[in-house]
């Protein structure tokens, strides 16, 4: 099925209702929302020549014409590749290349960092095309999740898996109606994007904060003006909510899903003492996208197993293996693998790493964890060295890289340390040939990667701790960030 027979679904059966909403009003409704889909479908085939299967790219920051071209591009038949709108103007072209997008459309703040990219309002159209046929394993998403060798991946999300994820939260997260609402103030190039689709399914209304990111202040308003409402967050936000001056326990909210991240239980207990039972976490990653675990809103309310990410999601099967693949009993750690109608079909051109991650017909998430007897899943590590920032994936071996093209760096290497406020934050590890400054490794890696991935301090050391195989000792670096 066509996932943009969500939103037509709920355009027939609800025409009047809000879909889409910015700030405090309402801009679009379902009926309103499904024309200009289709109007937006009818100008891909026929002013851009788009055929199905084409890719078509969202360089956008959070906007009510993000959704009318994502399911705009599935009217259509095509594939949508939305992009994390604070990536850097190299980042945007390797994704662009990498995925053949045909075209990349764009929001005004970013059209000096994508050359070419196109206005929304340029595909709209007062003429209508009827929906796509598509198969249920035709790609509908390209989900770029940069992998351990910091290169991007794109992961394939078809249609199937994207209504797997929809039919999930409906089934584990929430039940919703049209009198519920969504407050996106996370991307939607992410999560807060995949989670409005069950919203546009029940026919709820999509709630774009009117300054554009996450304000907690404005966040405490939304949730008041809009009953019934409920947002994705990192655990960074929901720290930020519980610690700013407009902090109140809502009336009008629903559920907080937030995950991306461990959070730790302090603060899950003081989550609960401000919002109530009204919270769920997830573990989920972009090849499965938000649906491995959950740990459901009762039990924090009766707070128990906060230190675990929960149990496997309706229609999903979770495991322990070992190195060689082999399921381990209960409380061994090992490699978390999953197997769900949710996990991706592979990784864009990229058949290598498909039949690493995907071996044996499991998704191995390269995630370090063990399960206890009534499957309850516990994560010990996530991907070794990836650090979490803000909710934000950063995998070290990018920013290597960058620091590697200065001239003067011989060898470096990067890890996380805990920050109050944002989780992790990135620390460099710098052996030099001759003297080079703080303020140009800065700047060269201002240049090369976006803002939020560069190092918050470098340490300049005579030389790294190696193992005897020369393998640089990341877990004697983290001690030393540390101290």
């Amino acid at each position: 099925m066509n996932l943009v027979h969500l939103l037509l679904r709920s355009a027939r059966w609800l025409p009047e209702r809000p879909a889409l909403a910015v700030g405090k009003r309402p801009v679009r409704t379902y009926r309103e929302t499904a024309r200009r889909v289709a109007g937006i479908a009818f100008s891909l085939v026929n002013k851009f020549s788009l055929k199905p299967g084409d890719r078509v790219a969202l360089a956008m920051r959070n906007c009510p014409e993000y959704y009318e071209l994502l399911f705009g591009c599935w009217h259509a038949g095509l594939t949508a590749v939305p992009m994390n709108a604070k990536l850097h103007p190299k980042e945007f072209a390797y994704i662009l290349e990498n995925s053949g997008a045909s075209l990349c459309f764009v929001t005004p703040d970013l059209q000096s960092a994508v050359p070419g990219g196109i206005a929304p309002a340029e595909a709209l159209s007062d003429e209508e095309c009827a929906p796509a046929d598509v198969r249920p394993d035709d790609p509908a998403w390209l989900f770029y999740t940069s992998g351990t060798t910091g290169v991007p991946k794109g992961a394939v999300l078809t249609h199937r898996n994207l209504l797997f994820q929809t039919q999930a939260y409906l089934c584990d997260i929430d039940k919703l109606g049209p009198q519920d609402a969504i407050l996106h103030a996370a991307p939607l190039s992410h999560g807060s994007g995949l989670y409005g689709l069950p919203h546009f399914a029940a026919g709820a209304a999509n709630v774009l904060p009117e300054s554009g990111h996450f304000d907690p202040e404005e966040m405490f308003g939304l949730m008041e003006r809009w009953p019934a409402s409920s947002f994705f967050a990192a655990p960074t936000m929901v720290v930020r909510l519980l610690s700013s001056r407009a902090a109140r326990t809502p009336q009008g909210l629903k559920t907080i899903t937030y995950g991306g991240a461990p959070m730790y239980v302090a603060d899950s207990l003081r989550a609960i003492e401000l919002f109530g039972p009204r919270l769920y976490q997830l573990y989920g990653q972009g090849e499965s996208p938000m649906t491995i675990t959950g740990l459901p809103q009762r039990e924090h309310e009766e707070r128990t197993h906060l230190e675990t990410c929960g149990v496997a999601r309706t229609g999903v099967e979770v495991k322990i293996f070992d190195d060689n693949d082999n399921e381990l009993p209960p409380g061994e750690p090992g490699e978390i693998v999953t197997r769900s109608d949710c996990v991706m079909a592979g990784y864009w051109k990229n058949p290598e790493a498909s039949a690493r991650a995907l071996r044996g017909g499991w998704l191995h998430t390269g995630d370090v964890g063990s399960l206890d007897a009534r499957g309850y899943l516990t994560i010990m590590d996530r991907s070794k060295d990836l650090i979490i920032s803000g909710g934000a994936n950063i995998y070290p071996r990018e920013i290597e890289e960058v620091l590697l093209k200065h001239p003067a760096v011989l060898e470096c290497s990067v890890v996380g340390r805990k920050h109050p406020e944002w989780g992790e934050e990135v620390v460099a590890f710098v052996v030099v040939r001759k003297e080079v400054s703080v303020e140009e490794l800065e700047k060269l890696c201002l240049e090369n990667i976006a803002r939020f991935k560069r190092p918050r301090e470098y340490r300049f050391v005579d030389a790294l701790p190696k193992n005897n195989y020369g393998k640089v000792l990341k877990t004697e670096l983290r001690k030393l960030a540390a101290s």
